[in-house]
């Protein structure tokens, strides 16, 4: 039989590069990689990534290294994982703003959410909280939405930034209760702590893992946490639901993204890995302790709740009747 050369040379390169693709698999990782959190440290999803991270960085014995690069409510550090060599090197925590709130906010990205990257895996979710300072008059969630509708566009709520769970967080309530709020986006849930602590701002909306020590200090008042169900962490703290805004429900989720075409066994190794993390005790307990559900889902299924995302908050979008920029 003969064989065309160009089509030996096309097999054989083929052949190379898949053995090549394996021999970098079977010693990964053999240097540091960095994970790259899209917001300032401190915040909802960075928490519970340097908790995770540790525990990986023993597993393999190498560093792991967070890398904070806040912009663009998420948009610059997402573009930055998008845009990486898709060795498993560089990788991204895609969470729910990054993945479902940006995607809706924003019609042109410089990155696919959905096609850019390769899920790795979920690690856990969250709810956010409402917050008012500690001596604020208000003492319930009814107290605040009484004053807002009491004052239109006076009231003004702090979140970590426009395209943040917290800021969708803030849009849903406006909608279900046909009230007018002032947005105060910050560059990260941990200002918008700082400011509500100081009594700087009247309210605001963060993450759970961002204020928890802060609320069991008596140094913020908590009115509400936005999941459908209490906080086991908070157990007393009813949600936005029950203090009457029937069928509301913002819970947050955070994993593990890679950029698209990294080879498909360091992404079967990361997954494992990540799950061998969050089922190590002391994991687990770090997680609890910061407010954070542990909450190992696999890559199969962190790529659907990814595609789901951004159906549910445009929805939110819509009904708050947001025009997504262009």
């Amino acid at each position: 039989m003969k064989v065309q050369l160009p089509t030996l040379v096309a097999s054989m390169a083929i052949v190379l590069a898949t053995a090549q693709a394996h021999a970098q698999s079977s010693r990964y990782p053999d240097r540091p990689v960095k994970v790259v959190v899209a917001f300032a440290p401190g915040g909802n999803n960075d928490v519970p990534v340097r908790i995770v991270t540790v525990k990986l960085g023993e597993l393999w014995n190498v560093p792991v290294i967070v890398d904070n690069r806040a912009g663009a409510g998420g948009i610059v550090g997402t573009d930055f994982v998008a845009k990486a060599a898709a060795d498993g090197y560089t990788l991204l925590n895609c969470n729910s703003a990054t993945h479902g709130a940006n995607p809706a906010l924003h019609k042109k990205l410089p990155y696919d959410a959905v096609n850019s990257f390769s899920a790795v895996a979920l690690i856990g979710s969250a709810p956010n909280v409402v917050l008012v300072p500690s001596n604020s008059p208000i003492r319930r969630m009814q107290d605040l939405l009484e004053q807002a509708k009491a004052s239109p566009g006076k009231l003004a709520v702090g979140t970590a930034g426009i395209g943040s769970t917290q800021h969708f967080s803030l849009e849903l309530l406006k909608t279900m209760t046909s009230t007018t709020i002032a947005h105060l986006p910050y560059r990260g849930g941990s200002l918008a702590l700082s400011d509500v602590m100081a009594g700087q701002v009247p309210a605001a909306i963060t993450g759970l893992p961002t204020a928890l020590s802060a609320i069991k200090a008596g140094k913020v008042r908590a009115l509400a946490v936005t999941s459908a169900e209490r906080s086991r962490h908070l157990p007393d703290l009813p949600t936005v639901a029950e203090s009457g805004v029937a069928g509301y429900d913002v819970t947050t989720w955070t994993g593990l993204c890679a950029p698209a075409g990294t080879p498909r066994p360091i992404l079967e190794q990361l997954d494992a890995d990540v799950r061998r993390a969050l089922d190590a005790p002391d994991t687990r307990q770090k997680l609890l302790d910061a407010g954070v559900e542990p909450t190992y889902v696999p890559a199969d299924r962190l790529a659907s709740l990814i595609a789901n995302e951004v159906a549910r908050f445009s929805k939110i979008v819509t009904a708050a009747g947001i025009v997504p920029e262009q």
